[in-house]
């Protein structure tokens, strides 16, 4: 299937709060804020924060839409400012590895399009569009899936495998399943 991929920014933000509340405000109700600094904090409404956040350009995602021009999945990068929240940190932070320019953190796709390709073209669209902001270190916490049952909805950072198709490389393990991936990426 042909997607099209396009920036999370204020044009696409309702294409995107189409897809967060169909799918019944994604994980429990996370609006993709689970690594902002806002999440946990008593009081924050998160989908207020995460479109104060797209509109103000502090957010950053490539949005997957299919060929009815609806989104139907995304991943979400940006900077380790912006995406301080990290899995595993307890860890991580044993021994850090070199600061990264980007982080990628989450991926989501609407449960009725899974295994279609979409997480791949939204892995695709971001690292194009990190290359476009200049490119550099990206950062990237997946979970390895080969070899045992892993269910897409605990795959919210997807799979390490993924991410080696794409040139990333492992760092560190991090958790039982879960590794710190790397590569650096060219400024287009």
């Amino acid at each position: 299937m042909a997607y099209q991929i396009r920036t999370l920014d204020s044009s696409t933000w309702d294409a995107f709060a189409d897809l967060v509340e169909r799918n019944h405000g994604i994980f429990g109700g996370c609006w993709c804020i689970g690594y902002h600094p806002e999440c946990g904090q008593r009081g924050v409404n998160y989908r207020e924060a995460k479109e104060g956040r797209v509109r103000s350009g502090r957010a950053h995602a490539a949005l997957v839409f299919d060929t009815d021009g609806r989104a139907q999945g995304w991943c979400q990068f940006g900077s380790p400012e912006e995406l301080s929240n990290i899995k595993h940190a307890r860890e991580y932070f044993k021994d850090p590895p070199p600061r990264p320019d980007w982080r990628i953190t989450c991926f989501f796709v609407d449960l009725r399009h899974r295994r279609q390709g979409i997480a791949r073209a939204a892995l695709e669209g971001a690292l194009e569009q990190i290359a476009r902001s200049g490119g550099g270190l990206v950062e990237a916490i997946p979970e390895i899936t080969a070899g045992r049952e892993a269910p897409g909805r605990f795959l919210f950072s997807a799979s390490v495998e993924l991410f080696e198709e794409y040139g990333f490389t492992r760092v560190r393990q991090v958790g039982k399943h879960a590794w710190i991936v790397s590569r650096v990426v060219g400024r287009s």
